[in-house]
């Protein structure tokens, strides 16, 4: 049954009871009917290689929730895992500014609280054949970054803000030359600005986790996971762009693209999340089979499903719990499939109409890189 619009409702006395009409007929994402089992993948994913990178993939046939809970939520550590004592920590902001400042712990809660519900994917997820759960959603607290800059006083010439982490490492260059560097990601003040930001404490109504980022990290709603820097120790304005391992030479997608004919390489920076969606898993209660999914990365308008080579299938979007800026649910009734090996399809369709790419689709073919991987996911299953 499509989403009922607020000016679709019957006016006037009849309204109240084509809500509730509405309510018994919509199919959830989450059903607890008796006798409900999951039919497991036929794509097993290979173990992970990286565990000390790559931590509590999100396991998608066991997705039983709209938040994550904080101990499946996954992480993603560049160097080390840094132990943060919160009674020695401050957050340092400066560089081109009027009034440098040094935050405690306390001292930002004390600030303005600011909650957002918003859904992180890592921008190499399903890039790489082991990595398809680097993403979760959580409730997310903190105070507004905006005013914390306004505060501090940002000069004229000051153009980018960089978040650097406590998470440090060795870098080695292309030219052989060795340093240490911590974690660091930028983006232009206005984009810094956003009044969506947060300086994030809080997580699920819980400090935040290590692994997540304590005791304080950036949540920027709308962006990939790399850009929401965890473990923060400062927050720096600068007056020129700012390139490093993880803005200029990592995390760059590199993209054939045609221009009058003529084949050009273009590398950019990740940044924004992209429209995207995946199956999750497939229930049975008898003969009556049901896909589940997610979507996310965009304003979602709708989904739709594709079994085998079949027609695309609009799926019913669960409108229980939503946010801006988190993943939506979908399902989609398959009763009575025939027994074999069947695939399934997702694709997302967002509110300006722009649709999840194929696998086909020159915009993920021509891509040369795993970051950015949006494409649609397909998985296999075996009926019977």
């Amino acid at each position: 049954m499509p989403h009922l619009q607020r000016r679709e409702l019957i006016q006037g006395s009849l309204a109240v009871a084509a809500i509730a009409a509405l309510h018994s007929s919509r199919s959830y994402a989450f059903p607890t009917r008796p006798g409900e089992k999951t039919i497991e993948w036929l794509d097993k994913i290979p173990p992970n290689p990286v565990p000390e990178v790559i931590k509590n993939q999100l396991v998608w046939e066991e997705l039983d929730s709209w938040v994550t809970p904080n101990d499946k939520f996954f992480s993603i550590a560049h160097f080390n895992r840094p132990v943060i004592d919160e009674s020695t920590w401050k957050l340092e902001i400066d560089g081109m500014v009027k009034k440098p400042m040094a935050l405690t712990l306390a001292d930002i809660k004390a600030r303005l609280r600011q909650e957002t519900t918003f859904t992180i994917e890592c921008s190499g997820n399903t890039g790489l054949p082991f990595f398809n759960g680097g993403i979760g959603n959580a409730r997310w607290a903190g105070t507004p970054l905006a005013p914390i800059l306004k505060e501090a006083g940002v000069l004229d010439s000051g153009i980018e803000v960089v978040f650097w982490g406590a998470d440090e490492g060795e870098i080695t260059r292309a030219d052989n030359v060795k340093f240490k560097q911590n974690f660091a990601r930028s983006m232009s003040l206005a984009e810094a600005m956003d009044p969506k930001n947060i300086l994030c404490y809080e997580m699920n109504g819980a400090p935040l986790p290590p692994d997540n980022g304590f005791p304080a990290r950036l949540i920027a709603p709308g962006w990939y996971g790399v850009a929401n820097a965890k473990w923060l120790k400062r927050i720096e304005v600068r007056d020129q762009r700012f390139e490093n391992r993880f803005m200029g030479r990592d995390y760059v997608t590199l993209r054939e693209e045609d221009h009058k004919g003529e084949t050009v390489w273009v590398e950019s920076s990740v940044g924004r999340a992209r429209l995207k969606s995946a199956p999750a898993r497939v229930t049975q209660v008898g003969n009556k089979y049901c896909i589940v999914g997610a979507a996310w990365g965009a304003p979602v308008d709708r989904v739709e499903v594709k079994i085998d080579d079949g027609p695309w299938l609009p799926a019913t979007i669960d409108h229980t719990e939503e946010a801006e800026f988190a993943w939506k649910m979908w399902s989609l009734d398959w009763p009575k499939p025939s027994a074999g090996e069947h695939t399934v399809t997702s694709r997302a369709i967002d509110k300006s109409g722009n649709i999840q790419p194929a696998m086909s689709d020159p915009w993920i073919a021509k891509k040369h890189t795993y970051w950015e991987s949006n494409g649609q996911v397909t998985r296999r299953i075996q009926i019977g």
